[in-house]
């Protein structure tokens, strides 16, 4: 608590040598300045590449909180490569990124990142290791003239949000009970095993009463 009217002070430490303690931050401009050139170095270094480095796959946060946000994950899986015809060292080298360890949950998620290989593997414009012997798969010399370095991100994730037209509530929707409903599921999930074990228990009895 703060002392209140005109008492004495606490224990007070004003003798404290704070000057030595304080963090200054005066290399930040000259830090920013640093960065800007280590990226546009390192953009000289690796051009005609993306500046932004390799092709990330779309997934779905994890949780139910979030799972509704689509966002950029590490690395393609070995089964989306492998529907969308790549072989997985091979992605690597023309800037695929790979995640081994990833797998696919939904039909969905593997469809919309094996289109979305597809769609990159189609504008792709393939240096030939040596220009002098261009092998099979490689770009032409007019598109390796057309060829420019990525400055933003490879083939962005865009949300789209579709908008659901106005329409009348119907009789059905207004008889519905949400909470009634999701109550009655929970009891059926709860009860599921012990209803399953009674009905094969009267099953066994009216057998043995035939007999």
């Amino acid at each position: 608590m703060a002392p209140s009217r005109n008492g004495m002070l606490l224990n007070p430490h004003f003798h404290k040598d704070w000057q030595k303690r304080v963090r200054t931050w005066f290399n930040q401009p000259a830090r920013k300045l640093r960065r800007r050139k280590a990226r546009q170095a390192k953009a000289r270094r690796i051009a005609p590449r993306p500046v932004a480095g390799p092709l990330r796959p779309q997934v779905r946060c994890p949780t139910i909180r979030y799972h509704t946000k689509v966002r950029a994950g590490r690395g393609f899986t070995l089964e989306e490569l492998k529907a969308a015809g790549i072989y997985k060292k091979t992605a690597r080298t023309i800037g695929i990124s790979v995640d081994p360890r990833r797998r696919n949950r939904s039909t969905e998620s593997l469809q919309a990142n094996v289109q979305r290989l597809k769609e990159y593997r189609s504008k792709l414009i393939l240096f030939p290791r040596k220009a002098s012997a261009p092998k099979k798969g490689d770009s032409t010399e007019e598109e390796l003239k057309m060829a420019t370095q990525l400055t933003g991100a490879v083939m962005p994730i865009k949300t789209v949000h579709e908008k659901e037209k106005p329409r009348m509530i119907t009789e059905e929707e207004k008889n519905f009970k949400a909470f009634a409903s999701l109550r009655m599921a929970r009891a059926n999930a709860r009860l599921f095993g012990i209803r399953a074990k009674r009905a094969k228990e009267a099953a066994e009895q009216d057998v043995e009463k035939k007999k």
